[in-house]
Order: structure tokens, then sequence, then C-alpha cells
């Protein structure tokens, strides 16, 4: 399905909160294709977050206020003084609830238009029954027209019957209430919510790859994230509570040391894989409780190998069963993108070939302009993607397909006004 995007010298915003680092990215859109050069950047450690769950409002708040005034700080200039209003927020893929449905809809011989489409649309969240759930995504994946099908792009054609397959991707309403304060709270609006992997997915893969059938998985701090993409669309989406946290909490028991210390182990000295070197080359462990650090403890790094490898397969092996009981396994292709801030581990490339036996790569943001090296890691992709988002694929928002369609028939223009009066 083909996206318009939003007008050339929009400004936009998007908030990343996550459970190791929260991020606020502000960007403009530079051409009529939709290009985005990025204004303003902030991030930092985050604070009352937990796997993707507000634990603390106060101390979410605080730590989002300072991102955003960071991010404002840099972009001064275009905001010209007026505070950030509005943004995009991700939602933790814990939270978000995916799922396939069908519409029909009758053209009766006429060439299939906008509205047709956003008709089959609107029909599919009423199969939202869920009073818990809040609808995030409606995204249309194939169209057939007469019971032909494969049709990417319906619209002009012409038939009878346009049956239309879409994804659905719901969150958790009390999660989302909570974030939403917090946020709020930040004097901030929420204009749109898109799931963490999407995000992901949008900026780190390249079209071939959403074609084609690719499986992005983000690896954060707490949550691990993973969205299949096919013919240019998401197909499903899962998350696991499992992330690079745990692998630090993992070594800080393992080698008796603070938390603190085992994070710095991971990135100076961290692999996924074991090598030959490994028994052979020493690490300092600082003890945990000793005044001043106390004598460090000299170990083989292999320890430190020992006690990540086996963390990160897991992972991997939580990935690979969900994605298999999905039923979206013929549509995945071999490829699969590792993304977000833990995916930067040294050998983890490998050791996903290896459990996950598809070709693997590092993905990072590549559909802006104008990040600093700063944040164009991994860790950003999340970020990043929901830039992209909201500048191209706004029209997936369902409230944006309800204010738009109109209806059909004489009795769907009488449901649509019961919805919207009742």
């Amino acid at each position: 399905m083909k996206h318009t995007p939003r007008p050339k010298g929009s400004v936009l915003a998007a908030l990343d909160v996550g459970s190791s680092k929260i991020a606020c990215l502000i960007a403009r859109i530079i051409d009529d294709e939709g290009s985005l050069e990025v204004l303003g950047v902030g991030h930092q450690a985050s604070a009352g977050i937990r796997s993707g769950t507000v634990t603390d409002l106060q101390a979410a708040e605080n730590a989002i206020r300072q991102t955003v005034h960071a991010a404002e700080n840099m972009a001064a200039e275009t905001l010209k003084g007026y505070p950030l209003r509005e943004v995009v927020v991700n939602l933790p893929g814990i939270h978000a609830t995916s799922r396939m449905v069908n519409a029909d809809v009758g053209i009766a011989g006429h060439e299939v238009t906008d509205n047709d489409v956003r008709r089959a649309l609107a029909r599919a969240q009423d199969q939202i029954f869920d009073q818990s759930a809040e609808l995030i995504h409606t995204i249309p994946v194939s169209c057939s027209i007469d019971g032909n099908q494969g049709i990417r792009e319906p619209r002009g054609m012409v038939g009878q019957n346009l049956h239309v397959d879409i994804h659905l991707v719901s969150g958790d309403s009390s999660a989302l209430r909570n974030l939403a304060s917090a946020i709020e709270r930040s004097h901030l609006d929420i204009t749109a919510l898109c799931s963490a992997s999407y995000a992901a997915g949008l900026s780190s893969l390249v079209e071939d790859e959403m074609d084609l059938g690719a499986t992005v998985i983000d690896i954060g701090g707490g949550i691990t994230s993973f969205a299949v993409f096919s013919a240019g669309a998401l197909i499903y989406c899962d998350a696991i509570a499992l992330g690079g946290s745990h692998v630090t909490s993992d070594i800080a028991r393992g080698l008796t040391t603070p938390v603190s210390a085992a994070e710095r182990l991971k990135t100076l000295y961290g692999s996924a894989m074991a090598t030959n070197a490994d028994e052979s080359e020493m690490i300092d462990v600082p003890p945990l409780g000793e005044e001043n650090g106390g004598m460090p403890n000299h170990m083989p790094r292999s320890l430190l190998v020992g006690i990540i490898q086996p963390r990160m397969e897991e992972i991997f092996e939580h990935v690979r069963a969900r994605l298999q009981d999905s039923g979206v396994a013929s549509y995945m292709g071999r490829r699969v993108v590792l993304t977000g801030g833990a995916s930067q581990l040294p050998g983890l490339r490998d050791l996903g070939q290896r459990v996950l036996d598809k070709q693997v790569r590092l993905g990072r943001p590549i559909r802006l302009h104008g990040l600093p090296d700063a944040a164009s890691s991994p860790a950003f992709s999340t970020s990043a993607g929901l830039l992209v988002y909201i500048s191209e694929r706004f029209d997936e928002m369902p409230a944006e397909i309800l204010a738009q369609v109109e209806p059909g028939g004489v009795w769907e223009r009488v449901r649509m006004w019961l919805k919207e009066n009742w």
C-alpha cells in the first residue's frame, strides 16, 4: 500500500521511553518525499521504568522532562523559543498484542478508492472487543478483488468485492495510561503510539528486506522485541521480558561484583561467543562490598563469556520459539536484523546465525539525515523509527482512519453515526 508523507517543513518529535535509556529526537521534513533531518537529540539513563512498565511516576516524569529539554535546547533555532508540545511515543513490545483479521467491502463495479480501503480498515477495527486493550495500528497487508489475490495496490482497480487482510496491533490500556501520565505530566501531548519493534524495523531495514521478508530483533535493556515484515508491511510483532540488563545482572551475581562494574565488564570485555584466547586473557573484577573497590580479583575472560553466552542463547531460543508458534514462518524470509543497545555485543551476530539458522546482520538507523555519531548506533533505532512512522505511516493510526472514512451503504452510515455519538 502506498503512503503519503507529511508536508515539507513539518517539525516532528519522537520520545523513546525505554528500560535502560530515554531518548528524544526532533526532526524536520526537508523534501516532498518525506526525508527527515534531525535538529535536536536528547538522551539519558532511564528512571522509574522497568521492563517497559512505569514503576515510579515521579522519577519517570523527571527523566522524560530532562531528556526533552536537552533535545529542545539543541533544536532551539528551529523551535524559536516555543516548547515542544506533541510527541510520538513507543509502545513497549511486552504490552503489545498482534492479530491478523480480514474485512470485505462491496465496491459494486466501480474503481476502488481510498475510502473503500478505509471502510475495510474501519470494519476490521470493530473486531477488537477487548476493553482492556487500545488499538494502536491498523495495517493493510494484502488485498484481493473478486478472489484475485496478491494485489499490492487496489486503488483504481475495478470489481465487485474488495477483501483486505489486516494486521491489528493493540496495547494494554493500564500500562499505556501509566506511561501517558508520566509523559503528560511533562506537559507533552501524545499524537501517536508506535510499537517499538515496528519503529526499529522502519529505521533499520532497507526496502528489499521489507518486501522479501525479514525479522527485526530489537534487544533493549529490559525487553527483546521482534517484528516480521513481508511485502512492505508489518505482519507480526511480539516481545519477551529479557534483555541486556539481565545479562548485566547475571555477571554481577556470577562474578560477585557490583552492577556498575558488571556493566563495565560487559562493555569492555564481553562477548556472546567463546574463543580460544579467552582462557589465557585475564580481567580485573572489582569485588562486591569492598571499600574503595578493594583488591581486584584477576579472572580469566572465559568466565565472563561463559555467563553471557547462555543468556543470549536463551533470548534467541525464546524468540525462535515464539516465531515458530506465530504461524508467519513462511513469510519471514532468511534475513534477521539485530538492533537495540544490547545488539552491539561482540559475537552476537554469529551466535544469532547459529541459533536462528538465518542470515544475520546488525542494524542501525539508516533513514535519517543529520544524526550525530552519538545517536547513530543501534541503540537509537527505535527513536529514529518513531519519526519515520509519524512522517510516512500516520495513515495506519486507527483514529486517522475513522476520522477520514465515509460510510458506504445506509446501514453503515447508521452504524458510524451510533459509533460517533454513543
